[in-house]
């Protein structure tokens, strides 16, 4: 049986273009490898350059790993990239509280906008299970 497609090659390699930043590597759900992208501009951009052979072998693993359902990963992380700190992405999972909460704070001052980049694929996906 085959997995459900929960996240994109195209978006993936979209983000790859700021991958230097770590963009993809937070999207496939590698937040540790993520950051360390961020500090180090992509391993000094050699390890950008080799992620671009790589980005396949992420996607396959991000559909293992995440539950596809009701919630779409593309969307949620369009959202969360775009309109962050105004805690779109949160309202869209449902989380009206703290997405009202994000849109009058600036997403928590910005402190919980880099806990949704670390997390995001996580609370998709035990949305996305809980109404599975």
């Amino acid at each position: 049986m085959q997995r459900p497609d929960t996240h994109s090659k195209i978006i993936g390699y979209l983000l790859w273009i700021f991958g230097f930043l770590g963009a993809h590597r937070f999207y496939y759900g590698k937040p540790v490898t993520g950051t360390i992208w961020f500090f180090t501009l992509g391993l000094l951009f050699i390890g950008w350059i080799i992620d671009l052979f790589l980005i396949p072998a992420m996607d396959r693993e991000a559909d293992l790993r995440f539950t596809a359902g009701r919630l779409d990963y593309n969307v949620a992380w369009i959202l969360l990239t775009f309109l962050g700190i105004f805690g779109v992405h949160r309202m869209y999972q449902g989380k009206w509280i703290t997405g009202i909460l994000y849109l009058l704070t600036g997403g928590l001052f910005l402190v919980g906008v880099l806990y949704d980049l670390w997390t995001l694929n996580n609370q998709v996906s035990i949305e996305n299970a809980r109404n599975g």
